[in-house]
């Protein structure tokens, strides 16, 4: 039977698989034999260029993203603390002891997680900040679809511990956590794991370490001299570039000192930057002043095209991007007070890799991919705003 081509349905399925972190058969049919239709050239492709798994079972189809390296917003954003992740790991190693559509109680839960615990102090579930982590655990498990409210209302459980919840757990609970050869035990850090997963691809390491970055990363920035993922992405930009034009809605632009994909389709399938209205319109005016005080002195500017500013300085640029863009913004931005309005804006670019804080000398740092945008009103608005 001959393979289908690598086609608009394919370029579908290949967006749904990088946006979501499984689609399930029983929530999104048609999603599903989407990818089911075009499963086997794109399980080619991705293995071929990033390296990954695709799976594709007869409830859902997940395909194993691993980045380069982790970043703080690949997380599970609704965590707040280091005790949310450890429930919710007891909470994925309770629910791997189950068989599919075995209900059980909060309580008996609860009782199991304080049990496989590993932390040093004991989980105490008299404790409110103790019941509010398993209770964002909980409701991530409920979310993922490992486990399933039967009865009952997790809230309550917030103001007492008495509470309880009936759960019935489904059958994507086996399927959540990516298997490995060795045991986990014998890691001693992150990165002795992410190296041994790359013994695979030794052969061709290189290029499925710049698909990764390109895909998963809002830019590519040159870290130094020597940077050979970098300079790969350079040497063949003209053969990455027909690449991802073919299989994805993205252009590689390269730059000097940055490489990123954007995309200019309608309507997106992809997340793109940075997401939350409000905060685009501050950061692209911010841009939009960063940019011309960089022109008026453009020794500003390292060899690897970033902005080094003492924070007392940046601040004072983001007061003047208020005073000049600030009408048009959303309430929210133009009644903030200068604190929260530096906090928002670098914790945004920090997030999307477009800007670093060097705590030990008090500086922000402005990668080269935050010049590659900014925004400012037609005259018309400033006509009317003078």
């Amino acid at each position: 039977m001959e393979e289908k081509p690598f086609d608009e349905k394919a370029v579908y399925a290949l967006a749904l698989l990088f946006e979501n972190f499984w689609i399930l058969r029983s929530d999104d049919p048609a999603a599903y034999q989407t990818i089911r239709e075009r499963e086997h050239v794109v399980k080619r492709y991705v293995s071929d260029k990033f390296g990954y798994d695709l799976m594709v079972h007869q409830h859902f189809a997940k395909l194993e993203k691993m980045p380069v390296d982790p970043k703080p917003w690949m997380g599970i954003q609704a965590f707040q603390e280091p005790l949310d992740y450890a429930i919710f790991c007891c909470g994925l190693a309770f629910a791997e002891q189950k068989s599919a559509d075995e209900q059980f109680l909060l309580s008996d839960l609860a009782d199991d997680i304080a049990t496989m615990y590993p932390g040093a102090m004991p989980l105490d579930w008299t404790l409110f900040q103790h019941r509010k982590s398993l209770v964002r655990a909980l409701k991530m498990l409920s979310e993922l679809r490992i486990l399933q409210v039967v009865d009952g209302d997790l809230e309550g459980y917030v103001r007492s511990e008495d509470t309880d919840v009936l759960y019935e757990i489904t059958v994507y609970a086996r399927y959540f956590m990516r298997s490995y050869p060795e045991n986990l035990f014998q890691f001693r850090s992150i990165q002795s794991l992410l190296e041994k997963g790359w013994e695979r691809h030794r052969t061709d390491e290189r290029r499925k370490r710049v698909y990764r970055q390109l895909m998963l990363s809002p830019a590519v920035h040159r870290s130094s001299g020597d940077d050979a993922d970098f300079a790969y992405i350079r040497q063949f930009r003209n053969r990455l570039r027909e690449d991802f034009e073919e299989h994805t809605p993205f252009t590689l632009e390269t730059y000097k000192n940055t490489a990123m994909l954007v995309s200019h389709d309608r309507p997106q399938r992809y997340t793109l930057f940075p997401g939350n209205k409000g905060i685009m319109d501050v950061l692209l005016h911010f841009a939009a002043v960063v940019r011309s005080k960089v022109e008026e002195n453009e020794d500003m500017i390292n060899e690897f095209g970033d902005v080094r500013l003492p924070m007392a300085e940046a601040t004072q640029w983001v007061i003047e991007t208020k005073e000049v863009y600030g009408d048009g913004w959303s309430k929210a931005y133009r009644e903030a007070g200068q604190a929260s309005l530096m906090t928002d804006i670098t914790n945004t670019l920090i997030d999307w890799e477009m800007a670093k804080v060097d705590e030990d000398y008090g500086m922000v740092v402005l990668h080269s991919a935050f010049g590659r945008m900014y925004g400012v009103y037609p005259k018309d608005f400033e006509e009317e705003h003078q």
